[in-house]
């Protein structure tokens, strides 16, 4: 019964959240409540008994991730009134999109796949029960393909992102190399004599 009091309270919590970090103007009071919707989320894998995915959750997403949008967002000068100029224009589309991630993990987490009654004969894990092994198992055994993509797929990402920022714009102010190395110092440099002005 305390588990379930529980699991309401951190499953309200990541749905108030989230939909906070969706519907508030002020983008720091987004990435904090999408801090405290991680935490909620690591609460909810500790009631499933997965400690490790939880501790990675809190120290990756909040202590570093987190981190990082936070300080971006407060050092850029962001307009938020043109952030909003156009939102109405794209309501139609975010709501087919919502509509499709819903039947999708309707379809996946569903009562064929999930339900109580499913859970309800399941025995709880031993003392000595390591999921991280088992965790491990999953992804570099059962999993590995899928893994691989992944991770082909976040490098592509990397490297996206890293050519997104090194493009040469009329605002950018970035350093050539190649044109470094080519200079000479006759070109950089000017010697010129000046004449002493005699005391009079």
């Amino acid at each position: 019964m305390f588990e379930q009091v529980l699991f309401y309270i951190f499953a309200s919590m990541v749905v108030l959240s989230a939909a906070m970090v969706i519907f508030i103007k002020n983008p720091v009071h987004a990435a904090l409540f999408l801090v405290l919707a991680f935490f909620s989320s690591a609460g909810l894998w500790l009631l499933l008994e997965a400690e490790f995915l939880a501790i990675a959750l809190v120290l990756v997403y909040v202590g570093a991730v987190m981190v990082l949008f936070l300080f971006v967002v407060m050092m850029l000068d962001i307009n938020l009134a043109e952030l909003r100029e156009g939102f109405a224009r794209y309501v139609p589309v975010a709501l087919l999109v919502s509509v499709g991630m819903l039947i999708s993990l309707g379809s996946i987490v569903g009562s064929d796949n999930f339900g109580l009654e499913k859970i309800a004969g399941i025995e709880p894990y031993a003392s000595d029960y390591n999921n991280t092994r088992v965790l491990g198992l999953a992804m570099y055994q059962d999993y590995i393909w899928p893994f691989e993509v992944a991770a082909v797929i976040l490098l592509v990402a990397i490297v996206a992102a890293i050519t997104l920022t090194l493009r040469t714009t009329r605002q950018t102010k970035a350093a050539d190399p190649d044109h470094q190395v080519l200079v000479r110092s006759k070109d950089r440099l000017r010697v010129i004599k000046v004449v002493p002005e005699e005391e009079e």
